[in-house]
């Protein structure tokens, strides 16, 4: 059993694959390294003597400074090292795009939509625009769950408490987002909920959701009917119609859209299940699909694993403007730029943001950035996107659900049950997790650290995706488990 691995020559750590025991003699990469203590699964081990101030090296990159002396063979974690990160800094262009060779496409069993876009599921989506009318939704959907027949794979409500009390930004970001939503094509029919006095009125939702077929998206407000749940019920009969009309087809998969997320990661996190996570994605984008990587704070300390590779000039600097203004975010709220990672990730393994950033990126595979959107925009260009977005769960799930991802690929190594509006399909780091959490866990990552080839996980992976674009539920469907949270910065009235 191979219990270390040095992810890069140039580092001067190892991470601990299983754990090791205090005093085991074991050799990785050409070291022999005694351990001087007992190294948890996921942590770090020290491959040379670090001096105190000298960097901690880890995927080839610093991943902080250790804040003692570090001997040979020694854990390192919190209570020997710390970040390097502080505030903005300034990027340099030194392009070194690489070359993307074709492969054709293999197809999927999905919906073709009549403006010509994929989708993976065909649903009927309610969407409040504002949280007063949340359990009107709910119960709209518990009642008329017989309405779920044919091709149409189900009936579902997002619920959040916003649309109302909110100015300027976040009245403008809530707007944005579910009015993006509202367009997402594997709804195949969808109600906008409405209350009538809030902030988010009608007209404004309509301008913000652009040309629209009114056969596919229908308005009740609540105010303006006598009985909303009787009104809602013909609504939803009208959009049952609507949706019934598709069927799946063989659409090929340089017409997905998928979205790249980690949350309650471990040291494996980036050992494992995000590099097969990347591979996935340059599988994808050699077919001509496209993938989105969002959760810029957890970029910090890895942007030079990504600037090189932006396409030009110009997408560059829409990359390095994202990430110096979400760090003006943190700042302008008088928050460093590095509180993170979690208790749990460094429970798990990782000491500092770069070292979570690092690992992070890793799901980005190698391909070229093709393009750099905002919050609430939609993927427009082929390959791999970077989105503007917090690292929070919910949030960026919804986000990259907004920007168009058909499915979200979450990687864990803690575990969490949640599903975005997209089919969610949660792969985990470890083993362990995937044995103990069945229930929420749809694809195994684990076997990398025992030998298995990232390209082979990779094609796992993409032969799991082709399932579930083509109706095969992820876990947390099954559950039915489906959340949105939305981006907020500002004040409530």
């Amino acid at each position: 059993m191979t219990k270390l691995i040095r992810i890069t020559p140039r580092d001067n750590v190892a991470v601990a694959l299983h754990p090791v025991s205090k005093g085991e003699t074991l050799t990785v990469d050409g070291v022999t390294v005694t351990a001087l203590e007992d190294i948890p699964q996921g942590h770090k081990l020290a491959l040379s003597p670090i001096v105190e101030g000298e960097a901690v090296v880890k995927y080839g990159y610093p991943i902080g400074h250790a804040t003692a002396g570090v001997e040979t063979g020694m854990w390192v974690h919190t209570h020997n090292m710390r970040t390097n990160l502080s505030g903005e800094e300034e990027y340099t262009y030194q392009p070194a795009v690489p070359e993307v060779t074709p492969v054709p496409a293999e197809t999927f069993q999905g919906y073709r939509r009549k403006d010509g876009r994929a989708a993976v599921r065909n649903e009927i989506w309610i969407i409040p625009t504002v949280g007063c009318v949340n359990d009107v939704a709910k119960k709209l959907v518990a009642d008329n769950q017989d309405l779920v027949s044919g091709s149409i794979d189900g009936l579902y409500a997002f619920p959040h408490p916003y649309g109302c009390s909110q100015t300027g930004a976040d009245h403008a970001q809530t707007r944005k987002l579910l009015a993006a939503l509202a367009r997402h094509p594997n709804a195949g029919a969808v109600l906008v909920l409405s209350l009538g006095c809030e902030n988010l009125q009608h007209d404004q939702f309509v301008e913000e959701l652009g040309p629209y077929d009114s056969d596919r998206v229908k308005f009740l407000t609540c105010q303006e009917v006598e009985d909303e749940f009787a009104a809602g019920r013909q609504l939803l009969e009208q959009c049952a119609a609507y949706a019934g009309q598709f069927h799946r087809e063989p659409i090929p998969v340089s017409d997905l859209v998928i979205g790249m997320k980690c949350g309650g990661s471990d040291g494996l996190s980036g050992v494992t299940a995000n590099p097969t996570v990347g591979a996935f994605s340059d599988m994808m984008i050699a077919r001509g699909g496209s993938t989105v990587l969002t959760e810029v704070p957890e970029m910090f300390g890895a942007e030079g694993m990504l600037l090189s590779r932006c396409v030009s000039r110009e997408v560059f600097d829409k990359a390095a403007h994202m990430l110096n203004s979400f760090k003006d975010y943190f700042l302008s709220h008088h928050e460093t730029v590095y509180e993170n990672p979690s208790p749990g990730n460094k429970q798990g393994g990782i000491t500092t943001l770069e070292d979570k950033s690092c690992g992070c990126v890793q799901k980005g595979g190698t391909a070229p950035i093709s393009d750099v959107i905002g919050y609430g925009e939609a993927v427009t260009a082929h390959g791999l996107n970077m989105l503007y977005g917090p690292g929070n769960d919910l949030v960026s799930a919804t986000a990259m659900t907004a920007a168009g991802a058909h499915i979200v690929l979450f990687t864990t190594g803690r575990g969490t049950p949640f599903g975005a509006p997209a089919p969610t399909i949660k792969i985990a780091s470890n083993s362990q997790l995937a044995a103990k959490k069945s229930g929420w866990i749809d694809f195994d990552a684990g076997p990398v650290a025992d030998g298995e080839p990232i390209p082979d996980a990779a094609q796992r992976l993409f032969d799991l995706v082709l399932q579930v674009a083509s109706g095969k539920q992820s876990k947390s469907e099954e559950y039915g488990f489906r959340e949105i949270a939305i981006f907020k910065d500002g004040v409530t009235l």
